[in-house]
C-alpha cells in the first residue's frame, strides 16, 4: 500500500507567540547567523522552523517567507547530513508541519499525509530525477515516467467518503490528526456530495462498500481573493494578505455560512490508500477522480524524461499569472503506484515525489516613506510604504523592514528605487535599493525617540535590536495588554475572548487595564457586538443584524471581572505586562515586597538584590513605574478596590538541591533564566555565571554557546529543558 502525501504542505512562512518560545519578529530571519557549536546552530534551527510552522499552520498568520524557511530547513538539512548525531525524533526535519486547532473535533487521517520535500532550482530538481531513474533501472528503452502537476498554494484537505457518499472532511492538521471541518466544506460548491456513478462504473472493484479518503488543496479564486478584501476595505476591516490565508481562515470559520459566503474551490489529486481501486498510477488516478465528479486541475502532464519535466516547470512559470488561482511551484511524481511503493517514504517526505519551487518575483518600485508601527508588546516596527506594484498576483504597497539594524544592512532609503518581492508568493519584501538610480541628497532613516502613538519616550535596550515603546496605555498596544490582564495565570477573567476585548477597544469602551472596573458595566458589555448574522435566500447569503453579547453573559462576564479585584499582587504584576517579569519573577517581588507601594519605592539595587531578579528585570520594573501613564493607571486600580498587596505566603521549598551549582546558558522556552535559576536557588541549590570543575550541572537552551562547549570539555553533566522541568517539579537531581 502506498501511502499518498498532500503535496502543498511545505510552504512555511512568520508570528509572535507560539508553543515553541519567543522568536523577536525584529530580527531579521535572513541576518546570517553568528558561529556556534553544530548542535546549538541545530536546535535554534528547530526552534525557529517550529515556530514559524505553528504561525502558518496554526495561526493562518505567516511571519517568515518561504524562501527564509527553505534556507532554515536547507541549513538544518546540512547540518544533519555532516552530522548525524544531531537527528533525533524531535528534529524538524523527521516531522511534517502542521498544527490541529482546539477549536474542531479531531480526526485521525487514514493514513498519514506527508509534506514534500523541496527542489530550489533546476539543477536540485536533475539530481532527484537521477537519483530516482538509477533506484527504479530507468534505461532509454524503459525510462521511468514522471507525473507533473502545479502546486496549488491552498490548504490541505482530506475527504472521505463512505458507500460513495461524503461523510467527513478533515484539514491536514499535523499530518496524523486534522481538525473535522465537514460542516464547512459543505458549503465548497465543487466538492461532490456522492461520487459519481460513471466513476464507479468505470473502475472495476473499487471497493467502496466501507469507505476511501481523497487528499487535495482548498484554494480561493484570485477573482474571489479581489472581492473578499474589496468587501473588507468598504467595512474597514483589514484585508486578507493572499488568497491562501483568505482559504485557511475561510475553512476554519465557526460559522458555516461565513465559509459559504466565501466562494472557495478545490483540487483532488491524491488518496490515503489506492489499493480498493483497479488504477495504477497517478496519471489514470487523476483521471478516475475526474470520472468521479472531483475537480482535478487540468493542467497536468505525463513526462518519459528530464526535459520534458523542465518544459513543464518552464511553462507553468510562464503562465502562472494567466491562472485564476495561485501556484508556487511545480510537484513531480513518480507515475507507477508500484514505484511509488518500492522507493517509500523517509521520516517526513515522500522519496517518489518532489516540488520544485518557483524563484521570487521581483519588481521595481519608489519607496515613498518608512513609517513605523507599533506592536503588541510595545515593539516599533519600520514599514516601508512604496509605490503600489503587482507581484505574484496581487498588487502591494507596504512590506516590513524589520528594525533599524536591518535597514542599515539593507542600505534602503526614502526616495530609493527599490526591488520588492514576495518571496515564495507570501511576504512582502524588500530586497534592497537600486543604488545607481539613488537620489542626491538622500538621508538615512533614523528610529524615532518617542512613540508615534502615545507620545511616550522609547528605549532600546542594551544588547537588543528593538526599541520599544514602555508606556502601559499606549492605544497600539492596548488590545493585547487588555487580553493579557484577562489571562488564567493573571487576573483569571473567564469570559473575555479576543474577539470581545477587540470590539471593546474598538469602540472605545477600553483603552488601559483600569478601565475594567472604572469603565465597563454590564449595559455596554450586553450591547458590545460579536459578530454579524448571515441570512440565506435564494439570492445567496447577506448580512443581517449584529450578534451581541447579551445581558446574561454580560452578567457573567462582569461578575469575573468583580471577584478579580482580589486576586493579589503578584497576578496583578504578571497582568501589567512588565518586561522580563513572568508569572515567577512577578510572585519573586510579591513576596518579598509584600506591596505595590513598597516595590515602588524600592530602587534599582534593591530590586537587583533578590534572587532570581538581577539587573535587567530590576531596570525593567523601575523603568515600567517611571513611566508617569503607567503610575496613574495603577492608582486608578488602586481606587477601584483592586488589591495590591500580596497577602499569602508561598511555603518554603525543602532544600533538596542543597550542595549543588547549576549553570544556566542559551534560550529556554518556558522559562527565562532568571526564573528558573530563582526556582532552583529557592530548593538551595547555587546558580552560577560560569562553569567551572566545581559546577555540577549546566542547563542548555537553544543557541547555547561558549558555557555549553566548556562543560562539555570539563565533562559537566548537561541538562536539556525536559530535565530541568523535572527537577523543578520534583526537587530531584540527576544522577551526575
Amino acid at each position: 500500500m502506498a501511502e499518498k502525501t498532500s503535496e502543498n504542505d511545505v510552504d512555511v512562512p512568520r508570528t509572535q507567540g507560539s508553543p515553541f518560545g519567543d522568536v523577536d519578529a525584529d530580527v531579521s530571519a535572513s541576518a546570517p547567523a553568528p558561529a556556534r557549536t553544530p548542535r546549538a546552530r541545530a536546535a535554534e534551527l528547530n526552534r525557529i522552523l517550529s515556530h514559524a510552522a505553528y504561525a502558518y499552520y496554526a495561526l493562518d498568520a505567516p511571519e517568515m517567507t518561504d524562501a527564509q524557511f527553505d534556507r532554515h530547513l536547507q541549513e538544518l538539512l546540512a547540518l544533519e547530513r555532516a552530522h548525524p548525531e544531531l537527528v533525533t525524533p524531535n528534529s524538524y526535519t523527521q516531522r511534517v508541519g502542521g498544527y490541529v486547532s482546539e477549536q474542531f473535533e479531531p480526526v485521525r487521517h487514514a493514513s498519514r499525509m506527508y509534506s514534500i520535500d523541496d527542489a530550489m532550482n533546476l539543477d536540485e530538481l536533475d539530481e532527484w530525477l537521477a537519483r530516482t531513474d538509477e533506484a527504479l533501472g530507468s534505461t532509454p528503452e524503459n525510462p521511468v515516467a514522471y507525473t507533473c502537476e502545479l502546486k496549488i498554494d491552498g490548504l490541505g484537505v482530506a475527504l472521505t467518503y463512505t458507500d460513495a457518499q461524503l461523510v467527513r472532511a478533515a484539514t491536514r492538521g499535523d499530518g496524523t490528526v486534522g481538525e473535522n471541518v465537514t460542516a464547512n466544506v459543505l458549503t465548497v460548491h465543487d466538492v461532490p456530495r456522492a461520487l459519481a456513478s460513471e466513476g464507479l462504473s468505470r473502475v472495476a472493484g473499487a471497493g467502496l462498500g466501507r469507505s476511501i479518503e481523497v487528499r487535495g488543496e482548498v484554494y480561493m479564486p484570485k477573482r474571489s481573493f479581489a472581492r473578499l478584501n474589496e468587501a473588507a476595505d468598504a467595512a474597514g476591516r483589514e484585508p486578507f494578505a493572499n488568497p491562501r490565508n483568505a482559504a485557511a481562515g475561510s475553512l476554519r470559520q465557526k460559522d458555516p455560512k461565513i465559509t459559504a459566503h466565501r466562494d472557495l474551490e478545490t483540487f483532488i489529486y491524491a488518496v490515503a490508500d489506492e489499493s480498493p481501486l483497479s488504477v495504477t498510477s497517478q496519471w489514470e488516478f487523476l483521471h478516475w477522480l475526474s470520472s468521479c465528479g472531483f475537480h482535478v486541475n487540468p493542467n497536468a502532464r505525463r513526462c518519459t524524461c528530464a526535459a520534458e519535466v523542465h518544459d513543464f516547470c518552464a511553462t507553468a512559470l510562464a503562465h502562472r499569472e494567466d491562472l485564476d488561482y495561485d501556484i508556487d511551484g511545480v510537484v513531480v511524481k513518480v507515475d507507477s503506484f508500484a514505484s511509488q511503493a518500492a522507493l517509500g517514504f523517509t521520516a517526513r517526505a515522500p522519496r517518489w515525489s518532489i516540488a520544485f519551487k518557483f524563484p521570487p518575483e521581483e519588481r521595481r518600485t519608489v519607496l515613498r516613506d518608512i513609517r513605523i508601527q507599533v506592536g503588541r508588546t510595545g515593539v516599533l516596527t519600520p514599514v516601508a510604504e512604496f509605490d503600489p506594484v503587482s507581484v505574484a498576483g496581487s498588487t502591494i504597497a507596504r512590506a516590513t523592514l524589520h528594525n533599524i539594524d536591518e535597514i542599515r544592512r539593507k542600505n534602503v532609503r526614502v526616495g530609493d528605487t527599490i526591488v520588492v518581492h514576495k518571496a515564495g508568493d507570501v511576504i512582502p519584501e524588500v530586497v534592497g535599493p537600486v543604488l545607481e538610480l539613488r537620489p542626491a541628497g538622500s538621508q538615512e532613516f533614523q528610529m524615532p525617540t518617542h512613540c508615534p502613538s502615545c507620545g511616550s519616550p522609547v528605549v532600546r535596550e542594551e544588547g537588543e535590536v528593538a526599541y520599544r515603546c514602555v508606556s502601559i496605555d499606549c492605544p497600539a498596544q492596548a488590545v493585547e495588554r487588555l487580553i493579557h490582564w484577562g489571562s488564567r495565570n493573571a487576573m483569571d477573567i473567564d469570559g473575555l475572548g479576543d474577539e470581545l476585548v477587540g470590539r471593546l477597544v474598538e469602540q472605545g469602551t477600553l483603552t488601559d487595564v483600569a478601565d475594567y472596573y472604572d469603565k465597563l458595566t454590564v449595559d455596554a458589555l450586553a450591547a458590545t457586538p460579536t459578530g454579524r448574522a448571515y441570512e440565506t435566500s435564494n439570492k445567496g447569503h447577506t448580512e443581517g443584524e449584529d450578534i451581541l453579547v447579551g445581558r446574561t453573559i454580560a452578567e457573567k462576564v462582569m461578575a469575573q471581572v468583580d471577584e478579580s479585584r482580589s486576586r493579589g499582587l503578584a497576578r496583578v504584576l504578571f497582568g501589567l505586562g512588565i518586561r522580563h517579569v513572568g508569572a515567577n519573577v512577578a510572585g519573586l517581588l510579591a513576596r518579598h515586597f509584600g506591596s505595590l507601594q513598597a516595590l515602588m519605592a524600592a530602587g534599582e539595587g534593591e530590586i537587583a538584590a533578590i534572587d532570581g531578579i538581577g539587573p535587567k528585570i530590576a531596570a525593567s520594573v523601575r523603568e515600567f513605574f517611571s513611566v508617569s501613564e503607567n503610575s496613574a493607571v495603577l492608582e486608578r486600580l488602586r481606587e477601584a478596590g483592586v488589591v495590591l498587596e500580596e497577602r499569602v505566603t508561598a511555603p518554603e521549598r525543602p532544600q533538596t538541591l542543597a550542595g549543588l551549582t547549576f549553570v544556566l546558558t542559551g534560550t529556554l522556552e518556558n522559562y527565562t533564566r532568571d526564573e528558573a535559576g530563582a526556582q532552583l536557588k529557592a530548593m538551595g541549590a547555587k546558580v552560577s555565571g560560569s562553569v567551572s570543575k566545581r559546577t555540577s550541572f549546566v542547563v542548555a537552551g537553544a543557541s547555547a554557546g561558549s558555557k555549553l562547549t566548556k562543560a562539555q570539555s570539563l565533562g559537566v553533566p548537561v541538562l536539556d529543558e525536559a530535565a530541568l522541568a523535572h527537577v523543578l517539579m520534583t526537587g530531584e537531581a540527576p544522577q551526575a
